[in-house]
């Protein structure tokens, strides 16, 4: 049986869900207070090809689509997300105004290990806000974070295989 881990040959256990950062565009600097991401999905339409004379029904491989991402994240007052969000249509005195060289992003996810180090990072193509929650419901009687969300839609997600294992102490 193969190790699962070529560096650090003495781990054994998977990484671990609760440890990552997100980017927008070519920035730097983390998405400040994102607390949660919907999981990266892709699934392949099914072509079905009935022949005749065959009882068989054979399938291939179609278009492929990816599901949209959600972001979640406790509200600051950093207007990064916002800003992304009303890019499409953004009210200016109550008329709609748009911006679409602000549109679509690249967006990029890094996994990290237990010691803050990526060890497994994604980017996502083409990225724009679908659906912008600006507020959570409010309620007097919770004890609760304040969270925005986005969904965005894309055109695809990839796996950056030039990042290596780091060496864990």
């Amino acid at each position: 049986m193969p190790k699962p881990f070529t560096v650090n040959t003495n781990r054994f256990d998977p990484y671990k869900t609760y440890r990552f950062l997100v980017y927008f565009g070519t920035g730097t600097e983390p998405v400040a207070g994102v607390s949660k991401v919907s999981a990266l999905k892709r699934s392949a339409d099914v072509i079905e090809n009935k022949e005749g004379g065959y009882p068989i029904i054979r399938k291939g491989l179609g278009r492929y689509k990816y599901e949209p991402i959600t972001i979640e994240r406790g509200i600051t007052f950093d207007r990064e997300l916002e800003d992304w969000a009303c890019a499409g249509q953004r009210l200016d005195k109550g008329a709609a105004v748009a911006s679409l060289k602000n549109l679509r992003k690249q967006v990029r996810i890094d996994l990290l290990n237990e010691q803050g180090q990526p060890v497994r990072r994604y980017t996502i193509h083409r990225a724009w806000v679908s659906e912008y929650q600006a507020l959570p419901d409010l309620d007097a009687g919770t004890n609760a974070i304040a969270i925005e969300h986005i969904k965005i839609e894309h055109e695809g997600w990839e796996r950056d295989l030039t990042l290596a294992e780091a060496e864990e102490l």
